[in-house]
């Protein structure tokens, strides 16, 4: 992985989370929280495309699959929290 690469990663990954958190009434993470969120939401989110044979490609799609997962994750952290 280029450092480009991983630049772009982390962006993905930090607009997916603050996206998420502002969808799920969170308010975010704060940046480092975001990122992480958005990057465990990547791998759940392709994860579960995966699962009923989705296929996202391109930059829209890689944010749209990790946007997914966030929300996917962020929905499931809460429920536990509820337990």
């Amino acid at each position: 992985m280029t450092f480009a690469n991983l630049v772009w990663f982390l962006l993905l990954g930090f607009i997916a989370g603050w996206l998420a958190g502002k969808v799920m009434k969170g308010g975010g993470y704060g940046i480092v929280g975001d990122i992480i969120v958005g990057i465990i939401g990547s791998l759940l989110g392709g994860w579960l495309f995966g699962l009923f044979g989705i296929a996202a490609g391109g930059l829209l799609g890689s944010l749209f699959t990790a946007f997914v997962g966030a929300v996917a994750l962020i929905f499931l952290v809460r429920r536990l929290r509820q337990v």
